[in-house]
């Protein structure tokens, strides 16, 4: 626990793939994620049916959310490469090592 570098318990990276509608099991809903989208020439789109908004998600765009509490889904995008980084914390995990939630 001493040498993880970051205040997330997880990451994800997801390649060109359509992400459909959910939520996130597992985390505390205090807590937000963080999702990164990067890439080339990509005209994604971040949909948070809950709140019913939709969110240019082209590269370099960041979006903090509670994924556990917000339904939320990347839509298929026209052209380019779509890579993102999921960012999240799990209780679980701070339970198993001892660590308190933040």
């Amino acid at each position: 626990v001493d040498s993880w570098p970051s205040i997330f318990s997880g990451l994800e990276i997801i390649a060109n793939r359509v992400t459909f509608s959910h939520r996130d099991g597992g985390g505390s809903p205090s807590l937000l994620d963080l999702l990164v989208s990067l890439g080339r020439n990509h005209h994604a789109t971040f949909a948070l049916p809950d709140v019913q908004a939709e969110l240019d998600y082209f590269p370099g765009a960041m979006v903090y959310i509670s994924g556990r509490v917000l339904e939320h889904s990347v839509c298929p995008w026209l052209n380019g490469e779509r890579l993102a980084i999921a960012h999240f914390m799990k209780d679980a995990v701070h339970d198993r090592v001892g660590v308190p939630r933040p």
